[in-house]
């Protein structure tokens, strides 16, 4: 599966489900509560994947990674480059592996990430906040242990564990005319299309984006990668480009990506916490944003929305 052209099959993903069971949680799906539909004219089901260990969906594509990995890979160890929620799903799933992880994280890293990837075992090493840093201070690392790279999306083995989100959602909630996820790097997204395409392809699956870091939305639209460069959003975990092997998917499985603005992005997650009693980091509000702001007509329609995360500084809350 490591051709970056060979998309994987909903059995790949199915796979991938029986994998990580044992460690990953099966995360609620709660509904708009009266409230919440009301305000977007649809009926909202919310995969909780802020309540995921780790407290994101990126546990699952990294365990499905390390369990993965042949007994002579995991006692290399394994590596990644990442400033949130990845690094601290790569550590946790290497701990539960029996192997190592080390991972090097950009200076200016929220210190509640910094935290937890630390308390599960990892090696934190610190580089420039640019990509090219990243890669290199990752190159290195590689070089001096000889440990296995887990990319944070644009691995098919990751795609598929993400793709066990809306495996379970579509499962528990059949019969859904839409499915919202926020698109960064495009592994969530990527892994949700085969799904959806697979088991409801009536189900329209579309991606979300803040305006200020519109690549994805870009990409499709010109039908070529166009890098993220300076993006401006508060939804950190939307700021990275497109990997080769999302945008593959995506321009084969997707039905369109809509943007939104920052307030936008702050009146959703503030509904959220309020309404549905969920904490939720800016980047799982993003999708419930592209409904308040009616980038999408679902009126009457049953829509499924899947929470990334719910990681966040409490000290430095948006609407403070």
């Amino acid at each position: 599966m490591d051709d970056a052209t060979n998309i994987p099959s909903l059995s790949d993903i199915r796979a991938a489900a029986e994998r990580i069971k044992l460690h990953a949680i099966r995360t609620p799906i709660l509904t708009g509560r009266g409230r919440l539909d009301e305000i977007v004219g649809a009926q909202l089901f919310f995969k909780c994947e802020n309540m995921q260990r780790v407290g994101a969906f990126k546990f699952r594509g990294a365990m499905n990674a390390v369990l993965s990995l042949s007994s002579e890979e995991l006692r290399k160890g394994v590596a990644t480059h990442s400033s949130g929620n990845h690094a601290a799903a790569v550590a946790l799933a290497a701990q539960i592996a029996g192997t190592h992880a080390t991972v090097v994280m950009p200076e200016g890293s929220s210190a509640v990430k910094i935290e937890a990837v630390g308390s599960y075992g990892a090696d934190v090493r610190f580089c420039a906040n640019t990509q090219q840093a990243r890669e290199a201070a990752l190159a290195q690392v590689v070089r001096d242990t000889g440990a296995h790279f887990i990319h944070p999306y644009d691995d098919w083995r990751v795609i598929c564990g993400q793709g066990t989100a809306a495996l379970e959602l579509l499962a528990d909630t059949p019969h859904l005319d839409m499915l919202l996820t926020p698109v960064g790097g495009g592994g969530l997204l990527s892994g949700s299309a085969i799904v959806t395409k697979a088991l409801s392809p009536t189900t329209r699956i579309i991606a979300a984006e803040p305006s200020g870091a519109d690549d994805a939305f870009l990409s499709l639209q010109s039908g070529r990668i166009v890098p993220s460069i300076d993006p401006k959003t508060i939804a950190d975990g939307l700021r990275t480009s497109l990997g080769v092997r999302n945008f593959a998917v995506i321009q084969e499985c997707v039905d369109g990506i809509v943007t939104v603005s920052e307030a936008a992005i702050v009146a959703a997650m503030r509904l959220l916490w309020s309404r549905l009693k969920m904490v939720v980091e800016p980047s799982a509000a993003v999708p419930l944003a592209a409904l308040l702001e009616h980038k999408l007509d679902v009126q009457g329609l049953r829509v499924g929305i899947i929470l990334s995360g719910g990681n966040i500084d409490l000290d430095a809350l948006p609407w403070r």
